[in-house]
């Protein structure tokens, strides 16, 4: 059963603190009135396999129920539920001054009718996990806030964005099996430097990619 964290100050698209200067933090929305969370259908195995269908490629992700499982039940619970159809990958933060380096995030984004309520935050100091080179983690709110439906994938290491003294850091659960060149195809879209808000400023991909469907592979 996914433990819900109930409630979070509504935050849209706000960067969380991570203390990363070169790139700036994924981040997330919520909203205290989404819907209840259903329990999970059957127990998980150990590694779930997840084809994320874009319009760029697939992506195929291997995520760490064992390690993470809160925070894999809650990814595999939009899946399930077909939530994740439909969205995209709407953002592409790449390092300044290196090539290939940073993350893409995609998600529900802002659509509430998505929306399971945040889980409790799996900080990497606890799962052991790290943002290395095709890491798929969590976006979310605040400090300390757990996830909720948006996403990233990391196209380098990012050591910090893992966990650390005073900084928990983003929830890694997972990392790509297949489609490394579309993650990287992705964070080398064009960006609209008109585009979002505060540090998310310049960042927006100028035609999002849409993901088809998202469906368990095993």
């Amino acid at each position: 059963m996914i433990r819900p964290l109930l409630p979070l100050a509504v935050l849209l698209l706000l960067p969380g603190g991570c203390g990363d200067t070169s790139t700036e933090a994924p981040a997330t929305s919520n909203n205290s009135t989404a819907a209840a969370a259903p329990r999970t259908q059957e127990p998980l195995p150990d590694i779930v396999r997840v084809r994320l269908e874009t319009e760029a490629g697939a992506i195929v992700v291997a995520l760490d129920h064992r390690r993470a499982p809160l925070t894999t039940a809650n990814f595999v619970r939009y899946v399930d539920a077909g939530r994740f159809d439909g969205t995209t990958f709407y953002r592409a933060s790449r390092t300044p001054g290196s090539q290939g380096r940073g993350f893409i995030q995609g998600g529900i984004r802002r659509d509430v009718r998505r929306m399971y309520p945040a889980i409790l935050h799996e900080p990497t100091s606890e799962t052991g996990l790290r943002h290395r080179e095709g890491a798929i983690s969590m976006a979310r709110a605040e400090m300390g806030a757990g996830a909720i439906g948006d996403f990233f994938i990391t196209a380098s290491a990012m050591p910090s964005l893992d966990a650390r003294r005073g900084a928990p850091g983003y929830a890694v659960f997972g990392r790509v099996e297949e489609g490394m060149d579309v993650v990287r195809r992705i964070l080398a879209a064009p960006t609209a430097a008109d585009r979002g808000r505060g540090a998310m400023r310049g960042q927006m991909l100028e035609r999002p990619v849409r993901i088809v469907r998202a469906r368990r592979v095993d």
